[in-house]
């Protein structure tokens, strides 16, 4: 809030000036004007927006492919990222890139956020001159003893106070609201690289080592770096248009050599700063991921708590957590510690020496006036009424002017070099945010990290094919071996099933089994393409003809009738035609007709992982499988907590409707509802197919039916064995 001072007016000739020119309305006007135009963007805005009733489907429509296909050059993915960081050319480039997707186009609402936001940066700007010269012209009359211009001039004071206290709200508005545009379609950009079809997000936990901790990736550092962005906007912006005015109004007083001295002393300041700045960049880099460490430490502990309670763990976890946390506060202290000595040199050389190097610029045009006179024809041109006032008052005036100038412009200065650290800082946030993205690119093309060579069975050298065909032809193994996919840059996977070469075609119901940690799983996850193919053909339908039911049960947020139709939501359901009658016919089939009226009906919603008991939980997900009739369902253990008899109900009840079942488990009662066995022997990844019914499985099945029959006929000898014992050891 400063204004040159150009050259000594009486106060009739002030307030006259003050009047024509609008210097006191003007910005007033200017300023319901830009309010004005704001109210009609915000309007404008409003209107766009979706109504409730289609927001739903709003939300829903996931970002054009072709965009993900375009920005594939703008994100290659960099080996050692955290080596880089720091205000250089590829922090530049990788802003460039974040750029593409902030600002897709300029007719964007961030687009006009940022052209509004530059309005009122340029307005704060225009108001701090005529506030400084104003308060200039206060000072003089309060010197000179004009007491009615002195009371006139307040009152213009407090004028200016309403636009200018309302720039400064909006400024800080606006920075908060681009900040948040920002976050939104950064946000919405990765959730659609992250969930998309090809299952990014599966392979970025489970197939790839570049990415550590997710969550916090997407919470957290896409955050920070729209916060810090935002704010570096404006705190570069204003400062840099203020250093132009500024300097131009304080040549018109102090002449040509005392700026040439400011510019010097700029480049000097800025030249020492970045001398003794530490790298913030890296160092902000890393303390986000030792953040993300400390967060997915708590995680695990969230996840696991039941079995770290049965293993009475928590004191091993609590040293877990205590390490990752003193980890992250080593460096953080590490980083206060840099910044003692760094907040030093900076608040000395910006405060300190500026100030006094600005109390030398301001005593330029009252020690030297033929100087200042010489070098600005404008001052000398009002020599001749600068002598008839008083001079006391003019030098006064002239100070205190110079002397607002001198402040603000060390403010802006000092705020310039101060946002040096925030680009540091916010080059930190751009790598990860930048890592994140390139890695989900990458992801989504089947990029992994591996060995640089072409190994066998390494994620860099994947070869096998993946056909999707019609559900008629059924499920085809060419060829393939199962593989443990390894991540790492010189880890190759562990081969589980050779060469599998299976044929399932409609109504031909395979049963895999085999021991555990053979493979059985493994090959559902081959089929959902959750694995990659290293070798071989894979032919399959389409993945909306095949339904996946895992051997541990998931229960989603929502509503009990979500819980049914999961991943459907009710608006799909609704567009299917489908009813909550049809829905309690399907409960019916898995004998959970009771839970509606049991958990308070269909909308009511709850934790159901833990109001439902093992069984029911299977049992939900069998009735999921039921209300979507797939051509194919794989059954991986889904029916382990179910009693024989509704599970057999089940099972016959999926068959009746033309589903083609894929069942992994190690139960022979299944067998009845199957046509194919798939064994793995666990040897050398061995394997057998062969039909169901051949004699050597009927003979096996006998043979555990003797085992049983033979088991309960000891029954009454082990009671009375027990009893014995009991007495023996005085129990009983």
């Amino acid at each position: 809030m400063t204004n040159t001072y150009s050259r000594p007016i009486d106060a009739p000739s002030l307030l006259t000036s003050l009047f024509q020119k609008k210097q006191v309305y003007g910005p007033i006007v200017l300023s319901l004007a830009t309010l004005s135009a704001f109210l009609s963007y915000q309007r404008k805005s409003k209107s766009q927006q979706p109504s409730k009733s289609s927001s739903s489907q709003q939300h829903q429509q996931e970002t054009d492919p072709a965009i993900f296909q375009a920005h594939k050059v703008l994100f290659p993915v960099v080996d050692n990222l955290q080596k880089k960081v720091g205000v250089n050319d590829e922090f530049k480039r990788q802003l460039r890139s974040l750029a593409a997707i902030l600002f897709p186009t300029w007719h964007t609402k961030e687009a006009g956020l940022l052209v509004l936001h530059s309005i009122f940066l340029i307005l704060r700007t225009y108001l701090s001159v005529v506030v400084a010269r104003l308060d200039g012209r206060i000072v003089r009359d309060l010197i000179n003893g004009h007491g009615k211009q002195f009371l006139l001039g307040l009152v213009y004071w407090f004028a200016i106070a309403l636009p200018a206290t309302y720039t400064n709200s909006m400024i800080r508005y606006l920075q908060s609201k681009l900040s948040i545009g920002f976050r939104t379609r950064l946000t919405r950009y990765v959730h659609d690289l992250y969930l998309d079809k090809e299952k990014t997000f599966y392979k970025a936990v489970n197939l790839d080592t570049r990415i550590q901790g997710t969550d916090q990736f997407i919470t957290t550092d896409v955050a920070k770096f729209c916060d810090t962005l935002a704010s570096l906007y404006s705190n570069l912006a204003k400062p840099l248009l203020d250093t132009v005015i500024f300097n131009y109004q304080l040549t018109r007083s102090i002449g040509w050599l005392g700026t040439f001295g400011l510019g010097v002393n700029y480049i000097v300041t800025a030249k020492l700063l970045r001398a003794v700045t530490p790298s913030f960049g890296k160092l902000a880099a890393i303390e986000a991921k030792l953040e993300g460490d400390f967060r997915n430490a708590h995680t695990r502990l969230i996840t696991n708590a039941e079995e770290i309670a049965f293993y009475n763990g928590a004191h091993l976890e609590h040293s877990i957590l205590d390490k990752a946390y003193l980890k992250l506060i080593k460096h953080i202290n590490h980083i206060y510690k840099l910044r003692i000595s760094y907040n030093m040199f900076e608040d000395f050389l910006i405060k300190y020496a500026w100030g006094a190097f600005g109390l030398i610029m301001c005593g330029i045009p009252v020690f030297t006036p033929g100087m200042a006179a010489a070098v600005n024809p404008s001052s000398s041109s009002s020599s001749a009424a600068a002598a008839n006032a008083d001079l006391v008052g003019s030098r006064t005036r002239g100070f205190i002017t110079n002397k607002r100038l001198m402040l603000s412009l060390a403010d802006a200065g000092g705020r310039m070099m101060y946002s040096y650290k925030e680009l540091a800082e916010l080059a930190g946030y751009t790598s990860r945010v930048y890592n994140l993205i390139s890695v989900l690119h990458a992801l989504r093309r089947k990029e992994y990290d591996g060995p640089d060579d072409k190994r066998r069975y390494a994620l860099t050298n994947i070869e096998g094919q993946i056909h999707t065909t019609d559900a008629k032809n059924g499920i085809r193994f060419d060829q393939i071996p199962i593989v443990i996919p390894t991540p790492g840059k010189e880890m190759v996977g562990d081969v589980l099933v050779n060469a599998l070469d299976v044929h399932v075609q409609p109504g031909e119901h395979l049963m895999i089994t085999g021991p555990n940690g053979v493979g059985k799983t493994s090959v559902a996850r081959v089929i959902s393409s959750l694995w990659p193919v290293f070798e071989g053909d894979l032919s399959k339908p389409h993945d909306n003809e095949i339904y996946y039911i895992p051997q541990r049960p998931y229960l989603s947020l929502g509503s009990l009738r979500e819980q049914i139709i999961y991943p459907d939501t009710l608006e799909d359901m609704r567009k299917a035609g489908r009813t909550d009658d049809e829905l309690m016919e399907i409960l019916k089939v898995v004998h959970l007709a009771y839970i509606p009226d049991r958990e308070g009906g269909w909308e009511t919603q709850k934790e159901w992982k833990d109001v439902f008991s093992g069984g029911e939980k299977q049992r939900v997900c069998m009735a999921r499988l039921f209300y979507h009739q797939p051509q194919y369902a794989v059954l991986d253990e889904c029916t382990s907590a179910v009693s024989t008899d509704v599970e057999g109900l089940m099972y016959s009840h999926a068959k009746d409707m033309g589903i083609t079942l894929l069942t992994i488990s190690h139960r022979p009662a299944l067998f009845k509802y199957h046509r194919f066995l798939l064994r793995l022997t666990g040897n050398q990844g061995k394997w057998e197919f062969e039909p169901i019914g051949t004699v050597k499985q009927q003979q096996s099945v006998t043979k555990e039916m003797q085992s049983l029959e033979q088991q309960l006929t000891q029954v009454e000898t082990m009671k009375a064995r027990l009893s014995s014992i009991n007495q023996e050891l005085s129990l009983s």
